[in-house]
C-alpha cells in the first residue's frame, strides 16, 4: 500500500474502507541472523537501514510492549543540527540530511516541519560562544544566523525584551532544524522496515541474552527462546538494565525528562526557541498546544512520570523568557527515561562479547537522532565497523578519558590515570 493524494481521495469517496494495516503481526521465529532489542525508533531505524542498505532481510525487532511507546512517543519532537564539537557535529548534521528526505524515502508523512530553531543568549560571553558555534556549523556545511536583538525581536515579537535580570542579546538561528512528529516517525520506519521483511515483535521481552565461548547465540524472551548470530541492544533508559544480562556494567544513568503541553491555541510561536539562561525550550505543534521541557530531574529513575518541584522550575523559567504562556492551560505532562553518559554524547559500538552491539547513551539527542543513529548503527551492525559518521561515540572514552564529547562542557572530568 502507498500513499498518494489520489490514493486519499479515493478513499475518501469510498468510506475509507480500502486501507489496511502498516504492518504485520508476525509469531517470532527460532532463529534469525539479527535480533534488534527495542522498537523504538532508534530500533526500528536501525532494522529498517539493515534490511535497505545491506539486505539482511532475517532481521526481528523486539518489543516488551508496542512500538513506539518508550521515548519515540515522550519527546518534544525536535530536529536540529547545532552542535559544535568534532564528532557530534558530523553526525547530527548527516541526520539532518536524512530527516530532509525521509518522507520521501518511507512514503509516510513524519510531518517534518523546518521551522527553524532559534538559540537565545543572554550575554557578551554566550553570544560569543553562539558565533563561535555558528562558523562551526557553517564550516561542517550547515546552516547558521547570528542575530542581534532586533533580529531577534522581529521573529519573536512575543518575548519580554524588557527583562532586566535576562536581557535578550541576541540569537544563533538554525533554519533547516525545526520538528517532526514522533509516533509517526517511529510508525514510518516500522512500516518501511515491514515491507523489507523484518518481523516486528510485540509483547515479547527479552530477559536474558544467551553467549557461549565469548560469542552471542541469542536471546531468551516472554515467548521461548531465540537464536541469533548478532544482537543489537537499543533500549534508551533501559541500556543498564539489558546490557546487564550480557555481563556488562555501562556507564550510564537514568534520569526522568519531563514534557508539558498545552491547550490547542492559534498560531503563535512559529519556530523553535530555547532560553539561554535556563534548560526551556518550546515550540507549537499542528495541533495547535504548546510544547516544552526543560531539565531532568536530576535523580535516577525508571518511572515515566515526573515531580512538582521540576513542573515548577520548568514553568518559571517559561514565564520568565514570555509571560504570555502564563495565560495557557497545561492539559499533560509525560516522562522520557533518558540514558545519560558522563559526557553528554552517545554510545554506538561494538561489545567485547561477539555479535553483540550497543546502542545507548543519548541524553538529550535521541529524537532528532533517529535517522543517524539506525544508519549508523546498522552499518556496524552489517560489516563490524563503525561508520564514518558515528567512529567518535566509541564506549571506551569512559574507561581511558580519550575522545570525550563534552558538548555543554557539564560533564564528568575523567582521570586519564
Amino acid at each position: 500500500m502507498r500513499f498518494s493524494g489520489l490514493r486519499i481521495l479515493r478513499e475518501g469517496l469510498s468510506g475509507n474502507k480500502g486501507w489496511t494495516g502498516h504492518w504485520r503481526d508476525p509469531e517470532p521465529k527460532a532463529e534469525y541472523d539479527a535480533i534488534i532489542i527495542g522498537g523504538g525508533g532508534h530500533g526500528l531505524s536501525t532494522a529498517y537501514y539493515l534490511a535497505r542498505n545491506h539486505g539482511m532481510r532475517n532481521i526481528a525487532v523486539l518489543e516488551k510492549g508496542y512500538l513506539g511507546g518508550g521515548n519515540i512517543g515522550r519527546n518534544t519532537t525536535i530536529v536540529r543540527a547545532n552542535y559544535f564539537l568534532e564528532g557530534n557535529s558530523q553526525f547530527y548534521s548527516h541526520s539532518l540530511k536524512l530527516w530532509e528526505g525521509l518522507e520521501e524515502e518511507l512514503n509516510y508523512n513524519v510531518m517534518m516541519s523546518q521551522r527553524g530553531v532559534l538559540m537565545l543568549c543572554h550575554s557578551d560571553g554566550q553570544r560569543d560562544a553562539f558565533a563561535r558555534r555558528g562558523n562551526a556549523m557553517l564550516a561542517q556545511g550547515d546552516d547558521a544566523e547570528l542575530l542581534d536583538t532586533e533580529g531577534v525581536r522581529r521573529l519573536l515579537p512575543y518575548l519580554d525584551f524588557e527583562n532586566t535580570r535576562f536581557p535578550i542579546y541576541g540569537g544563533l538561528l538554525h533554519g533547516r532544524g525545526g520538528s517532526a512528529r514522533h509516533d509517526a516517525v517511529a510508525w514510518g520506519y516500522a512500516r518501511g522496515a515491514d515491507q523489507l521483511g523484518v518481523d516486528l515483535v510485540q509483547q515479547c521481552e527479552v530477559t536474558g541474552i544467551d553467549i557461549e565461548n565469548g560469542r552471542v547465540t541469542g536471546v531468551q524472551t516472554s515467548r521461548g527462546a531465540i537464536r541469533a548470530k548478532k544482537v543489537g541492544i537499543v533500549v534508551a533508559g533501559r541500556s543498564s538494565q539489558v546490557a546487564a544480562m550480557a555481563g556488562m556494567r555501562l556507564p550510564i544513568e537514568s534520569h526522568v525528562l519531563q514534557a508539558f503541553v498545552t491547550e490547542g491555541l492559534k498560531p503563535v510561536i512559529d519556530h523553535v526557541v530555547s532560553f539561554g539562561m535556563g534548560h526551556f525550550y518550546i515550540s507549537q505543534s499542528d495541533k495547535g498546544g504548546l510544547v516544552f521541557g526543560g531539565d531532568l530531574d536530576f535523580y535516577a529513575s525508571y518511572a515515566q512520570r515526573g515531580n512538582l518541584p521540576m513542573k515548577e522550575h520548568v514553568m518559571e523559567a517559561g514565564m520568565t523568557l514570555m509571560p504570555m504562556i502564563g495565560k495557557a492551560r497545561v492539559l499533560r505532562s509525560w516522562g522520557g527515561i533518558m540514558d545519560m553518559t558522563p559526557d553528554g554524547s552517545p554510545i554506538i559500538d561494538r561489545t567485547e562479547t561477539e555479535g553483540l552491539f550497543l546502542n545507548c547513551g543519548w541524553c538529550y539527542g535521541g529524537f532528532k537522532a533517529v535517522p543517524g543513529s539506525g544508519y549508523a548503527f546498522s552499518h556496524l551492525m552489517a560489516t563490524g565497523t563503525p561508520h564514518d559518521t558515528a567512529a567518535a561515540f566509541r564506549l571506551d572514552r569512559f574507561r581511558t578519558g580519550r575522545g570525550l564529547m563534552d558538548e555543554e562542557g557539564t560533564g564528568a572530568q575523567h582521570n586519564l590515570h
